[in-house]
């Protein structure tokens, strides 16, 4: 008998690619879950032709987060190895040369938060509940989100939120900067796939390129990410054919038709 499919997938047109986690009731983050979701990013980063990424949850919810019940069976004896492996993934996630979108519907606690947080934007339904609860199992956020969340919302808040595990709902979460649009329940995904289908339309290596200096700056000096941002324009834009395409629509008035080389 196969595996059971806990990472779904769907190509759509312009190279939107859908990945579409599949683990009811709350698509937990059990190892299984994982290893496919590796996989599938394994697929979607060596494949030239995606130009972004919408990532979302089966049913009612995003994912709530790693799979507790698991953890119990596999002891703590495991639990350094299932960590080590999660951060990665989501740094794997985090480094796509496409841009990520996730979609995030009903509960992105925990480890679902921080999947989300590894994406390049999040497109929330207003009735979502975001947080990061693990301090109350006596756990911290170690897929990535004692880091990515104050390089999103800042020191403070992020630690407020750590600290006191509150969960927030998607208004709230616009308002601090976690999401970067907030849409009624159920228009999440469409919202998501529009936003993912106007950035497919956009110069890829381009698109790389900023990513790229963007995520260097982050963490670098103003003259090491200026640096940075030089050799994405050198190495990604100069020379490319969607630079000449870009100029040549844009003198004779069409839109451009690019190819990402």
């Amino acid at each position: 008998m196969s595996a059971p499919e806990l990472v779904g997938t769907k190509s759509e047109e312009d190279g939107v690619e859908l990945l579409i986690l599949r683990h009811p009731p709350v698509n937990a983050l059990n190892t299984a879950l994982l290893d496919q979701l590796d996989a599938r990013l394994a697929t979607v980063s060596g494949n030239s032709k995606t130009r972004c990424v919408v990532l979302t949850g089966d049913g009612q919810y995003f994912c709530a987060g790693a799979d507790v019940k698991e953890m119990a069976i596999l002891g703590k004896e495991k639990a350094p190895e299932i960590q080590a492996r999660g951060q990665a993934l989501f740094q794997r996630l985090a480094d796509l040369r496409c841009p990520t979108i996730a979609a995030i519907n009903g509960l992105a606690i925990g480890g679902g938060l921080e999947l989300a947080l590894a994406c390049d934007l999040r497109v929330s339904a207003d009735s979502a509940k975001l947080g990061a609860p693990e301090v109350g199992l006596g756990l911290l956020p170690a897929y990535g989100g004692t880091q990515r969340l104050p390089r999103l919302i800042g020191p403070a808040k992020a630690k407020e939120l750590v600290f006191t595990a509150a969960l927030i709902a998607g208004p709230e979460a616009l308002r601090i900067g976690l999401v970067n649009k907030v849409v009624p329940s159920g228009q999440e995904l469409r919202a998501a796939r529009d936003m993912a289908h106007t950035i497919a339309q956009k110069a890829p290596r381009a698109i790389a390129g900023a990513k790229r200096a963007i995520h260097v700056g982050l963490d670098a000096t103003l003259a090491e990410g200026l640096a940075a941002e030089t050799q994405a324009f050198l190495q990604e834009v100069m020379g490319s054919s969607d630079l000449d395409e870009g100029i040549a629509a844009f003198v004779e008035r069409r839109p451009p038709k690019f190819t990402g080389t």
